[in-house]
């Protein structure tokens, strides 16, 4: 699996179930790497996207606690095991977690890659990911040059992570 997001100084990644910056480098560069591959969401996440629908052109798989709930165009599971059990039937290449916090912090541990747009600021958050910069068995592999967009500075930046749970 590969994380996918863009964060702040703080990793700062959303406020209000909303995204803290709209950039759009970093739309279009999500969008190449998810085209036609599997993400992974919680089901706050769907609700925050355009009309609370999963993405097009991508087998959406959604994390929800509740069992009743059913959501049309996605793949609905109830555990991290259950989803990874799911996320087998893909190459690890092809399965892209795209949030939210908590989901990013679960699943981390078993992304070989992250896509991470550091963004050179700080807004107000109540949602982060997790600060990959402190674990160690994570190195960054590439970094793009700096960008910007209006106000703000950011790279595009690979880690990739030296011991994948299986």
């Amino acid at each position: 699996m590969i994380a996918i997001v863009a964060v702040d100084n703080e990793f700062g990644i959303g406020c209000e179930n909303d995204l803290l910056y709209s950039i759009p480098e970093d739309m279009q560069f999500f969008k190449e790497k998810t085209m036609n591959k599997v993400v992974v969401m919680g089901y706050a996440t769907l609700i925050s996207l355009p009309n609370s629908k999963p993405l097009k052109n991508r087998t959406n798989i959604v994390l929800v606690k509740e069992q009743d709930v059913k959501i049309e165009g996605a793949t609905v599971v109830h555990s991290i095991e259950e989803l990874l059990e799911e996320t087998e039937k893909y190459s690890k290449d092809d399965v892209f977690v795209m949030g939210g916090g908590q989901v990013y912090a679960q699943l981390l541990p078993f992304c070989h890659k992250a896509f991470i747009t550091k963004i050179k600021g700080m807004k107000k958050a109540d949602t982060f990911f997790p600060n990959i910069d402190q674990m160690s068995n994570w190195k960054i592999a590439t970094a793009s040059e700096e960008k910007q967009h209006e106000e703000f500075t950011f790279t595009f930046n690979t880690y990739v992570n030296d011991c994948v749970k299986t």
